[in-house]
């Protein structure tokens, strides 16, 4: 069913999750596009992605206005916040963003209006932490005088098969008649279909649990991948090996960053803890993933040893920054944690990645990002993906080494056989 044309849409946080999902509603509603970034915003008005998701191509035939001025959005009668939600350096959830978020819809919310919520949290957060705050700047009543609901974001950075349209999508709302408008404004332009989950809670859990499954299932590949090490056992040989039966379930070790995989499972932990549960596996799978970085710049410092090199005195390029292969997003990319680790070594360390920002990079993390390798290094680490680094040839790696080349492959994405000195996860 499609709801009326007169809904007017306001999504909040615009950023990989919410500009694609606001454009696509902009082809069939007159929707307002908010976020407290001036400078994101003036470069969307432009029809350009901060992101480097979407082309321009996107923006077209897209009925949009976007906006640093929350007020601009008390014409919408149905908000979307898609805002971040990190976790503190104590890795405790940081719920600021969403909050804040819900004071700006407050002060412009209206009776008849429904809020929609798309931020990964810990079941109960949409209830009991952000409609109060709807409920305290507003003067409404939450179910009486406005509808709310849940329906978790599922994009995929850097996927261009699965977008939005094409992502089945869940929904929830505070009340059978609220569930009913949420599918039908949602059900317009989502071509996989809708889930009705029976409780914002139940929807709010599965999505916490997607990315917490992922995690606990690389992790224990990476925990894998350092006892076969030890064995001197090569991992990914294992790995082909036990595929080849047909219920084993394909997972590879690797770095676990980024913005949902690596904050995700904090949220399940801390609201679990809360009602008196404390998580074992979970957190086991956290701990294993958060070494990976110090595993493997121990391995190459150690190797660098092994073969007559001093770390203090070597150089080591790390290629990719980015927390996955083919975006520009630096948040929380455990790259960063292995140059780290490997500057603790002494180790000189050049850092390059196409897609990353120099700015960011230097403004988030205090490093600097170079614009292409200088001179040649005595191990090379090859930390994301990128189809750039995937192409290159054993020739291109020689060229850049001092001496032969020592190659780390952090995604396993070269031919082992073609290097002499070679070692990957």
């Amino acid at each position: 069913m499609k709801p009326e044309t007169k809904i007017i849409i306001s999504v909040t946080g615009l950023g990989y999750v919410g500009l694609p999902l606001a454009l696509e509603f902009a082809k069939e509603f007159k929707v307002i596009g908010f976020d407290i970034n001036k400078e994101r915003i003036a470069l969307m008005q432009q029809g350009i992605d901060p992101s480097n998701e979407l082309t321009s191509v996107a923006f077209e035939h897209a009925d949009i206005t976007f906006t640093s001025n929350y007020e601009d959005l008390s014409s919408a009668n149905f908000h979307i916040i898609g805002v971040p939600t990190d976790i503190d350096k104590n890795k405790v959830p940081n719920l600021q963003p969403l909050l804040s978020a819900s004071q700006s819809i407050g002060k412009v919310l209206k009776k008849g209006d429904t809020v929609v919520y798309e931020s990964t949290v810990y079941p109960g957060c949409t209830e009991e932490d952000c409609v109060p705050v709807l409920e305290k700047y507003s003067g409404l009543t939450a179910g009486i005088d406005f509808h709310f609901g849940y329906s978790p974001e599922r994009i995929v950075p850097g996927d261009k098969v699965r977008t939005v349209r094409k992502i089945l999508k869940i929904v929830s709302g505070n009340s059978p008649e609220a569930l009913e408008k949420i599918a039908a404004v949602y059900g317009s332009i989502i071509e996989a279909g809708l889930h009705q989950a029976p409780s914002i809670k139940v929807a709010e859990a599965a999505k916490v649990i997607e990315n917490t499954q992922r995690d606990i299932n690389i992790s224990l590949m990476n925990e894998l991948a350092i006892i076969f090490d030890k064995m001197d056992i090569d991992t990914q040989a294992v790995l082909e090996a036990a595929g080849t039966k047909w219920n084993f379930h394909n997972y590879q070790p690797g770095l676990v960053g980024g913005h949902c995989i690596s904050v995700d499972p904090f949220y399940l932990m801390h609201k679990a803890k809360k009602i008196g549960i404390d998580p074992q596996v979970i957190a086991a799978g956290r701990r294993v993933n958060d070494f990976i970085p110090t595993f493997i710049a121990k391995k190459v410092a150690q190797t660098l040893i092994e073969l007559g090199k001093n770390p203090g005195k070597a150089r080591v390029l790390v290629m990719g920054v980015t927390f996955k292969e083919e975006v520009s997003d630096i948040r929380n990319s455990k790259v960063i944690d292995l140059i780290q680790e490997l500057q603790d070594y002494s180790i000189d360390v050049d850092a390059i990645d196409p897609n990353a920002s120099p700015v960011e990079l230097q403004q988030h993390y205090g490093l600097a990002l170079q614009s292409q390798p200088s001179g040649t290094y005595d191990a090379i680490v090859l930390a994301v993906g990128h189809a750039q680094y995937r192409n290159m040839t054993p020739l291109e790696f020689e060229k850049l080494s001092n001496g032969e080349t020592l190659l780390f492959d952090i995604k396993g994405v070269m031919n082992k056989k073609e290097f002499k000195n070679y070692w990957r996860l």
